[in-house]
């Protein structure tokens, strides 16, 4: 390559490599990917970074989750298509059960360390 052009498609390279990995750290997995964009198009504003908007107790960490006996991704289905006080209800006609089952995974996966 001419006049160090080499160099500079190496940078943008190794530039890349630096910064798409905290970009995309679910993407390497479809099903946590999906669940990802699911969540972030359904639920993020009200659990925000795992939080709860409406009831601080109950946020989507694993200490909250095992309080309330949610342990697995079809407790979280179960709670969002019949959810308690303050939680919007999906159905399946809202969300898919496709995507509640991405959703819940990505809960998990996420926020339940």
């Amino acid at each position: 390559m001419e006049n160090g052009r080499g160099w500079f498609v190496a940078a943008l390279v190794m530039v890349g490599a630096v910064l798409l990995p905290p970009l995309s750290a679910h993407c390497g997995d479809t099903a946590l990917a999906r669940g990802e964009a699911a969540f972030l198009r359904n639920c993020v504003a009200c659990h925000a970074d795992g939080g709860n908007e409406v009831n601080p107790v109950k946020t989507l960490s694993r200490a909250d989750l095992r309080r309330n006996n949610i342990l697995t991704p079809d407790d979280i289905v179960r709670l969002m298509r019949n959810p308690g006080p303050g939680m919007l209800k999906f159905d399946p006609a809202t969300l898919s059960d496709e995507d509640a089952r991405a959703i819940a995974e990505y809960i998990l996966a996420t926020f339940n360390k």
